[in-house]
């Protein structure tokens, strides 16, 4: 039975990173902000391609949440890692579907996201970190399963990415392979049809790049939204998967 988990991400955080070394593992396919082209569509939030996204993107949550649980990209693989984003999740998507998947999230200081995302992303809001949505999944997940969901931070998985990434496949309860450590650099088929818009660093990757502080202050708007973020994150730094050496 092939192992379906689904990471649940912020924007401008290692996501695509995070799939790169899923992906090099040889058991293992992935997919791509599958419920992207959903979200456009319902929210019209004009992101870079977005026309093109939601004309050749399956945009209905209920057939994208039925190829997400019966099936699997190029027929059968042991594990199926599902990159989302957060804030795709939107009110209206039912969570029945959600139950057939194993949760994990990760997590970025929303003062580095937020001074990242408002390059690209006009006076993005607290819904737009996904921060919201993550810690309401991650309460959701903890009492239906009665288990703390792997939480990654972004911090710590670039300052020791391989004793993270083993720590995270203990707890999804995989073999941790050296091959989610380095990977060849270039695009993939499985990138979504935005990547020519938001993927030319991980391109040219062939592993996690080291740490550094983001630079800069946040605006009072900004540091509005970073106060309504930070509650969220701390429940959820709280609860993060650390090095063990």
């Amino acid at each position: 039975m092939t192992k379906r988990i689904a990471m649940w991400s912020g924007p401008r955080n290692i996501s695509t990173a995070m799939m790169r070394a899923w992906e090099n593992r040889p058991d293992t396919v992935v997919c791509d902000e599958p419920l992207y082209a959903y979200y456009l569509r319902v929210t019209g939030r004009p992101h870079p391609g977005a026309e093109r996204i939601v004309a050749e993107l399956d945009s209905d949550w209920r057939s994208v949440a039925r190829a997400l649980t019966e099936g699997v990209p190029d027929g059968e693989a042991e594990i199926y890692y599902q990159k989302h984003m957060a804030h795709h999740l939107l009110e209206e998507v039912e969570r029945e579907w959600l139950w057939n998947l194993e949760h994990a999230f990760l997590i970025r200081d929303p003062r580095e996201m937020l001074l990242s995302l408002s390059k690209v992303t006009p006076d993005p809001g607290v819904l737009d970190t996904g921060l919201p949505q993550q810690a309401r999944l991650f309460e959701e997940v903890l009492e239906r399963t009665g288990k703390t969901p792997p939480v990654l931070d972004a911090k710590d998985t670039l300052q020791d990415p391989e004793a993270i990434l083993r720590r995270l496949c203990a707890a999804l309860e995989v073999e941790f392979l050296p091959a989610m450590l380095v990977w060849p650099a270039g695009k993939r088929e499985s990138d979504g049809l935005w990547a020519e818009h938001w993927y030319e660093g991980v391109e040219r990757s062939t592993g996690f790049q080291s740490w550094r502080p983001r630079e800069g202050e946040l605006s009072p708007a900004l540091k509005a939204v970073w106060e309504e973020c930070l509650p969220h994150y701390e429940r959820l730094h709280a609860q993060r998967l650390v090095a063990r050496r």
